[in-house]
């Protein structure tokens, strides 16, 4: 069939309209990238931070959905509510932060969709386009990712075994001024650290005499398995003014539910309530009230003390087929609690050049070096032990090994 040439002034050009320049410095997580990647069952793969599914309390969060979706309450449940969060909610929260000694009141809580979304909305909050923000090298990729989207310079921070160096903050305090300190002092991501006491009253007297925000970030607190615990750095007389607690139902219950919650000093609360009532107006409403009801009626400290047994039992496997797998000169850490391992090895190495075989051989990890702010170390990766059986996590660790070997 002949075709009719269309008239010119018929053409119609389109021009793709152009995206915010706040996205172009914004580098993708390449742990998501692996998650899309290591669907494969036969792939073990070390590189997401996931909850072991098997330990999620599955039959007693869907009878507090039942209860909550049950009887005069349902309805309300279903509708729109307060942006601060299920009164209830916080009450039990409060109680469970105050258990763990930090005294609070529920009106110190603001409950957000994942913990996630309360960094987002304190980078709202506190920063400005082109201010500072002091975090611990290596830090945690999210949280990176916040910041550079707010248009904050970020300033890496040196660290040892015990957490960030005080010293080293005291440093750029001083020359860089930053607005925030971020901070993941129990058993840090990637890297499995926990900051020692007294360094924590360290950065709490320095923070309150440069006048910066703290924003701790706990995820992972309540995942001990040696060593003892040790007081939120919120706890701390000198940060009771200027220190942000963030928390999150993600690791001790299911990461599913996203809900978490900030503990906001009292003249920060209403920037951030307004921050999030730009944002989402409030964190589901069903879900919220469902929390409640598990927490209500389950001893969730006995819940976390099986999942603690498991993970203990899984980190020890890693560290231990680590210890068997690595190469000489290579150096893992040994965390406390939390998630995570992180691995050094000889500097010859380039973990993102190792990645594609590993993935070859069947077993998946993080390189290291989009955990670092400043100078990246090219010869790190982040391996989680959470979510596999102790013998697959031996057999994921060996194939590891034979690909370092190589």
């Amino acid at each position: 069939m002949e075709t009719v040439p269309v008239p010119e002034e018929f053409v119609v050009t389109t021009t793709t309209p152009p995206l915010s320049s706040r996205l172009s410095g914004v580098r993708s997580s390449p742990v998501r990238e692996l998650l899309a990647l290591v669907s494969n069952p036969d792939v073990i793969s070390f590189a997401g931070g996931l909850p072991a599914p098997e330990l999620f309390d599955a039959d007693g969060l869907r009878e507090a959905y039942v209860r909550a979706l049950s009887g005069t309450a349902a309805r309300r449940n279903l509708q729109y509510a307060a942006t601060e969060g299920d009164p209830r909610l916080r009450e039990l929260v409060a109680d469970r932060l105050t258990r763990r000694g930090l005294p609070t009141a529920p009106d110190d809580l603001l409950i957000t969709t994942g913990s996630q979304q309360a960094l987002t909305l304190l980078t709202t909050a506190l920063l400005d386009p082109g201010a500072v923000v002091a975090v611990e090298e290596p830090s945690y990729l999210a949280a990176l990712q916040s910041f550079s989207l707010a248009g904050a310079q970020v300033a890496g921070v040196a660290g040892d075994a015990d957490g960030i160096d005080p010293d080293a903050v005291e440093e750029v305090f001083r020359t860089r001024r930053p607005a925030v300190l971020y901070l993941v002092p129990n058993f840090a991501n990637p890297t499995g650290r926990t900051l020692s006491a007294a360094r924590r009253a360290r950065v709490a007297e320095l923070a309150a005499e440069f006048g910066v925000w703290v924003v701790e970030d706990d995820p992972y607190g309540e995942l001990r398995y040696s060593g003892q615990p040790v007081a939120p750095l919120a706890a701390h007389p000198a940060a009771a003014a200027n220190t942000v607690h963030l928390g999150s139902f993600s690791k001790i219950g299911a990461p599913g539910l996203r809900l978490g919650w900030a503990r906001l000093p009292r003249e920060l609360r209403p920037a951030v309530v307004v921050a999030k009532q730009a944002a989402d107006l409030q964190t589901s409403t069903v879900d919220q009230a469902a929390a409640a009801e598990y927490l209500a009626v389950t001893d969730l400290d006995a819940h976390v003390a099986r999942v603690v047994v498991a993970y203990r039992e899984r980190r020890d496997a890693m560290l231990a087929a680590l210890e068997r797998e690595l190469p000489a000169g290579a150096r893992s850490s040994r965390p406390d609690g939390g998630m995570f391992t992180w691995v050094e090895l000889p500097s010859v190495a380039d973990t993102a050049r190792l990645l594609p075989a590993a993935l070859a051989a069947g077993v998946a990890f993080v390189p290291g070096a989009s955990f670092f702010a400043g100078q990246a170390n090219s010869c790190t990766l982040r391996l989680s032990f959470t979510t596999h059986s102790p013998d697959r996590t031996a057999e994921g660790v060996a194939r590891l090994g034979r690909v370092l070997r190589q």
